[in-house]
């Protein structure tokens, strides 16, 4: 595997998501097993649809508190002023119409002894099998005057949605010369890249429209993933425009104050005309509430199965989840979720699963058409998810216009493969 070219390694990964992991249909002596997924993303719904595509007898429900669901890959775009909120926002009917029940509830409480996940509704789902991938929340106390209120003054933006047009909407009528903060949590946190890439699309929005501002990344860690690109694409594109600031020179944000428009450091304050505020994260509310984190905020699994390491027929997929080497991002979550599948599929017929490779590619975007790529392999060693190779792994620096042009184009074909596989 530390052999295979990057590009090599790139076309086999688009194959697989056309074309999921292929298990023969199994049926269970049982009867029909019920299933129950929490969590509509790419974890649960492409679970849920792997289900129903690889053993039809399985009785799946997908429990998801909203109607649409709108995906954090490409939304830095639509903060960027490139596309529009209805170009990444998708509805469960073909879901439902894959033989998948959808309930739009939130599902309150699991007992895993008695096998049930209660609704706040009312309902109570019994099931054999249970998959929670909730996805993550925010912990609000670790930035000081930050919280849900703050929040619609200096959005973080870090579940798609109204804060992503509120950020977009900031950064259309702030005057030209404005400064925005992007402010980073600690590791570890929801797609690692995610906010150089949206000061990249600000930043290209900003040299259109608004060439005296500048984006100030405060940013809690020492680096960051495809750092030497990210940094390359703004020197070549946005010089100047664009500075990156770790957490021992300043770029810890300790407390913010929207009354004053102050984004406070342990050493600078700042008055940005924007602030994308981007707290700490953790595994999502339900998950926390069953224990299934064990304390840690993330939620412990064994890595060949997904199975929680608290609870047995407990699955956790996601963002939600300690998986290793693994980046908590939607590629991750979806081939999470093959995996996770084949061991369910496997758990019903009585069969044992071997461990498979993972894959994870992660593209990033400085402009419409030009975009770089990290591509990864992992599999289970010592009880862990481990990176497969360390080479070759990135879009190599100094690449020509026409590389990351193609770059755009992989990107936005894997979108609509994935976003096909799940909602189409």
């Amino acid at each position: 595997m530390s052999k295979l070219s990057r590009r090599t390694f790139v076309s086999g990964a688009g194959a697989a998501l056309a074309a999921p992991f292929v298990l023969p249909h199994l049926a269970s002596a049982a009867g029909n097993p019920k299933v129950v997924v929490i969590g509509g993303g790419f974890g649960g719904t492409s679970l849920a649809r792997y289900l129903r595509r690889h053993n039809p007898d399985v009785a799946v429900t997908l429990v998801e508190r909203d109607r649409t669901f709108s995906t954090c890959p490409f939304s830095n775009g639509v903060i960027g002023g490139l596309w529009q909120m209805e170009q990444i926002t998708f509805g469960y009917d073909a879901v439902a119409a894959a033989g998948v029940e959808v309930i739009h509830d939130t599902a309150s409480a699991i007992d895993a002894t008695a096998k049930t996940v209660t609704l706040a509704g009312g309902d109570v789902l019994p099931y054999d099998y249970l998959v929670v991938s909730p996805g993550i929340q925010f912990v609000w106390d670790s930035i000081e005057g930050y919280g849900p209120g703050a929040a619609e003054i200096m959005p973080h933006a870090w579940q798609a949605g109204p804060q992503t047009m509120l950020l977009r909407q900031q950064i259309e009528a702030m005057d030209d010369g404005g400064l925005v903060i992007i402010g980073v949590p600690k590791t570890p946190f929801r797609c690692p890249p995610g906010p150089f890439e949206r000061a990249s699309l600000i930043a290209n929005y900003l040299h259109q429209h608004k060439p005296k501002s500048k984006v100030v990344i405060l940013d809690s860690n020492e680096s960051f993933a495809k750092q030497p690109l990210f940094e390359e694409a703004w020197a070549k594109l946005y010089p100047g425009m664009v500075e990156w600031v770790p957490g021992s020179q300043s770029g810890v944000v300790m407390g913010v104050d929207t009354a004053t428009m102050t984004v406070s450091t342990s050493f600078d304050d700042f008055n940005p005309a924007v602030a994308n505020i981007i707290p700490a994260q953790r595994a999502g509310q339900i998950a926390i509430d069953a224990g299934l984190d064990e304390g840690k905020g993330f939620c412990p699994i064994d890595p060949v199965t997904f199975q929680s390491t608290v609870h047995k027929d407990i699955y956790v997929l996601g963002d939600a989840t300690i998986a290793g080497a693994m980046p908590k991002s939607g590629f991750s979550a979806n081939n999470q979720a093959k995996v996770c599948g084949a061991a369910i599929l496997a758990a019903i017929a009585g069969k044992e699963v071997a461990p498979s490779k993972l894959i994870n590619v992660c593209y990033s975007f400085a402009t419409p058409d030009y975009a770089f790529e990290i591509a990864d392999v992992f599999e289970v060693k010592d009880g862990s998810l481990a990176l497969s190779f360390e080479d070759n792994r990135t879009t190599p620096l100094e690449a020509s216009q026409d590389v990351h042009k193609r770059e755009a184009e992989y990107a936005h074909s894997w979108y609509e493969n994935i976003t096909a596989e799940m909602f189409g």
